[in-house]
């Protein structure tokens, strides 16, 4: 019934995790199937391979921000 609903209408994505600024991941509301943002900024399904490469752009993005916060203490 729910994949009848995705026929129908259409996927209702929301954004399951933010991986970094401009990379998330999304999940359909009803078939919970999951997309999320490639290189080129296109919307693909997220693969085992893809939920890798998001899990360690995520801790890029974290080690970043915490560096650069501990920057911003220290020079203040």
């Amino acid at each position: 019934m729910k994949n009848v609903y995705c026929s129908l209408f259409g996927h209702d994505y929301e954004v399951s995790k933010n991986v970094t600024y401009h990379v998330k991941e999304y999940k359909c509301k009803h078939c919970k199937s999951e997309m999320t943002i490639d290189g080129n900024g296109k919307f693909i399904p997220l693969t085992p391979k893809f939920k890798e490469i998001n899990s360690v752009l995520n801790r890029i993005h974290t080690k970043r921000l915490e560096r650069s916060q501990k920057i911003f203490m220290v020079s203040s």
